[in-house]
């Protein structure tokens, strides 16, 4: 990577604070043209990690901001390079001038994500921790946020390195027998590690585990919210999110598709789906909304079911509750209790529902919901306060499926042992599985999967 690279590594509107990073071989000599530092003549000759007050200019010597500039040099900076930032005032036109006036010098453009790529090809980190940085800068909830501060302090890494290494000496130990037939080695005899394999098939089990959890904890667990036509789950919605997402007219059937929007309720991140009222019709655009609500109620992980408290029960009420299938969670939201109640206690104890009364126009009743969604789900409501540190969740599908394949390789070795297979004959088996476990970590490198990973990043990152 002989080329120099700088970006905005701040947000492009306008704020306190604009930082420029620049990162390479070029980076101190680059800073040292633009930048006039008050104590030092020369930046190369500045002490590592330390900020510098002075002024930056353009080509022609015009002041462009009066800033601070942090000197990190190579190897010991995020990137493992020289870099430098000017902490500017945030500014996006200041930062506009201050980035031009860099790519005049031969510095070009960063790539979405070229910092922490450049980081983990010169071993500042591995694939997971790389992955985690973007997890973080994304986190919607303490808990996601916790997690992947988790893996980038290495909680993932020192799993998988741990696992790696068990594997790598019992196929160490094999190749010695079989390369020094004359040394004085131990018979390699694979029903010795039967119990190493197990424990390690057993470890990558619970990992994959994870997955959901952490998967629910990035993107939210799919909440979908039914009932027949104006009892006011587009009102619920709206009161849920805190500002008015959904059109909400008193007439019926307003709603035609899906909406999906999130909201975080205690400890639990909740992807809100909106459905069309579900009811029997002959109009083809609301039937279409109606077979979206049934497809979307299948993929919930929790349901909530909206009735109108100031009106009896209706048959359309009773087929939206049979419409869910009974393995997943739902509670009812009794709406308008702001009316007089007509429906009873009784006729909502036959329901066989946890139900909760609401107001969606008010908000009366909302904290109450809120509890008794938690209550539903224990496992998802965790606090990041008891959320341990060193944690190892899945991040993502690609680690899972890695992890999967691992798995399945070692309960192959394990196998084979139980049948007698021969070491030679199940060889291969192990050295998939440490291929799969250091596609994790990077430890085997695969350029699409590289390429796949910092796709995600924003410039400046």
């Amino acid at each position: 990577m002989p080329d120099t690279i700088a970006a905005v590594a701040t947000g492009h509107v306008v704020s306190a604070i604009g930082i420029v990073r620049i990162s390479g071989p070029e980076a101190l000599t680059v800073a040292d043209n633009v930048f006039r530092a008050k104590k030092i003549k020369n930046l190369k000759d500045a002490e590592n990690r330390r900020l510098y007050y002075g002024e930056l200019v353009d080509d022609a010597g015009n002041l462009l901001d009066l800033c601070l500039c942090f000197i990190s040099k190579a190897p010991h900076s995020y990137t493992g390079e020289d870099t430098v930032e000017f902490h500017c005032h945030g500014s996006p036109v200041v930062l506009a001038e201050v980035l031009s006036t860099i790519f005049k010098k031969g510095v070009r453009q960063a790539l979405p994500g070229e910092f922490t790529k450049r980081a983990f090809l010169n071993g500042r980190m591995d694939l997971t921790q790389a992955e985690a940085v973007i997890d973080l800068i994304e986190s919607e909830t303490p808990a996601a946020a916790r997690n992947a501060a988790s893996q980038l302090h290495g909680a993932m890494s020192l799993k998988m390195e741990a696992v790696y290494t068990k594997l790598a000496e019992i196929l160490a130990h094999f190749y010695a027998v079989i390369d020094y037939p004359d040394e004085d080695i131990d018979d390699f005899k694979m029903s010795a590690y039967f119990s190493t394999l197990k424990d390690i098939e057993h470890e990558l089990q619970l990992m994959l585990e994870t997955y959901e959890r952490n998967k629910v904890l990035r993107e939210g667990l799919p909440t979908v919210i039914i009932g027949r036509p104006n009892t006011g789950k587009s009102s619920l919605l709206n009161a849920l999110l805190g500002y008015d997402r959904a059109i909400v007219t008193d007439i019926a059937g307003t709603t035609r598709d899906t909406i999906e929007e999130k909201v975080l309720i205690g400890n639990v991140l909740l992807r809100l789906v909106d459905t069309a009222g579900l009811r029997k019709t002959k109009d083809s655009i609301e039937k279409l909304g109606v077979e979206r609500t049934l497809t979307a109620i299948k993929g919930a992980s929790l349901v909530i079911l909206v009735l109108d408290g100031s009106e009896q029960l209706k048959s359309e009420d009773y087929d939206a509750l049979r419409s869910i299938p009974p393995d997943i969670p739902k509670i009812a939201a009794v709406n308008k209790s702001d009316l007089p109640t007509v429906i009873s206690p009784t006729e909502l104890n036959e329901l066989e529902i946890d139900n909760c009364p609401v107001c969606a126009l008010s908000g009366e009743g909302l904290d109450l919901l809120d509890k008794e969604i938690q209550k539903l789900l224990p496992e998802f409501g965790i606090s990041p306060e008891e959320q341990p540190l060193n944690a190892e969740l899945i991040t993502n599908t690609r680690q899972a499926e890695a992890i999967s394949r691992a798995s399945k390789n070692i309960h192959a070795v394990a196998k084979a042992l139980t049948a007698s297979v021969t070491p030679d004959a199940i060889s291969a088996d192990i050295e998939d599985a440490m291929a799969a476990i250091g596609e994790i970590t990077g430890k085997v490198m695969r350029e699409d999967i590289v390429s796949c990973i910092f796709e995600r990043f924003c410039v400046g990152k």
